[in-house]
């Protein structure tokens, strides 16, 4: 399955579940999914292995005349954004040139929407290098997966690409202070003849015992909305999201349901 794949470097505006009327920044190349982890889950579909894979990301100044094209658009029609987001097809923090790509956003967002939050849609994996973690900052918002609490489920369900443990990833995460919010896709699948499940009693005893150490400003908690990679796996009932997130309010945390 090729996946839900954007086209353009500035997509939208769109409606999104959790953001509100949202200018979507996609870094990576049109057409072709590029991250660092394989997610079970993931709308874009798999991650092509990097012999196979275009390694041609959009310039610094491409993404900051077609984010400014866009904005003075939307401004001169009279219309209005809550959002830009850092998203699109994988992870946009492995562009070579994330640092700046994140000043001129800033720099534009001020012209022309100071109102407008800066989102940032991350699966954490580069928090360890403290350039990147300086750059996600100047976002409002920082929404940083944590789909799980146990280094095995991470492994099978987020499938990382690159060398690195889910404790690694938490830790990148204390460094931020609670200053970010925590997304957490909840889902079942069957993948390779085993069952994956995090919503499974002893996965969130595990993951709620992350959250209380993390403390971060808002845990938002969903399930797949798209097409999926794999057949066998499953869109999570309303009704089980609501019962995760009175858990993560009992632990003294804010959360948020979006099915």
């Amino acid at each position: 399955m090729s996946g839900f794949l954007f086209e353009q470097v500035v997509f939208g505006p769109i409606r999104s579940r959790r953001l509100g009327i949202s200018l979507g920044l996609n870094l990576l190349p049109e057409n072709e999914k590029h991250c660092t982890f394989n997610c079970l889950y993931c709308e874009c579909g798999w991650t092509m292995p990097k012999s196979k894979r275009r390694m041609e990301f959009p310039s610094r100044d491409i993404i900051k005349t077609e984010l400014e094209k866009r904005l003075k658009a939307i401004s001169e029609k009279g219309s209005f954004i809550d959002a830009i987001t850092f998203a699109g097809n994988g992870e946009p923090t492995i562009h070579p040139d994330f640092c700046n790509v994140m000043n001129d956003t800033v720099e534009l967002r001020n012209n022309y929407f100071p109102t407008a939050k800066i989102v940032v849609l991350s699966n954490g994996t580069m928090t360890n290098n403290i350039e990147i973690r300086k750059a996600m900052t100047m976002a409002d918002i920082n929404m940083l997966k944590l789909d799980t609490g146990t280094e095995k489920t991470f492994l099978k369900l987020n499938n990382p690409l690159i060398k690195i443990s889910l404790e690694e990833i938490i830790e990148n995460y204390k460094k931020f202070n609670g200053n970010f919010t925590v997304q957490t896709l909840f889902t079942k699948a069957n993948y390779k003849g085993e069952i994956i499940d995090n919503t499974h009693p002893d996965e969130l005893i595990s993951w709620l015992k992350i959250l209380k150490i993390l403390k971060p400003k808002l845990v938002t908690i969903y399930t797949i909305a798209r097409e999926a990679p794999i057949s066998e796996i499953e869109k999570i009932s309303p009704g089980v999201l609501q019962q995760i997130a009175k858990k993560v309010e009992e632990a003294g945390l804010k959360a948020e349901i979006y099915s």
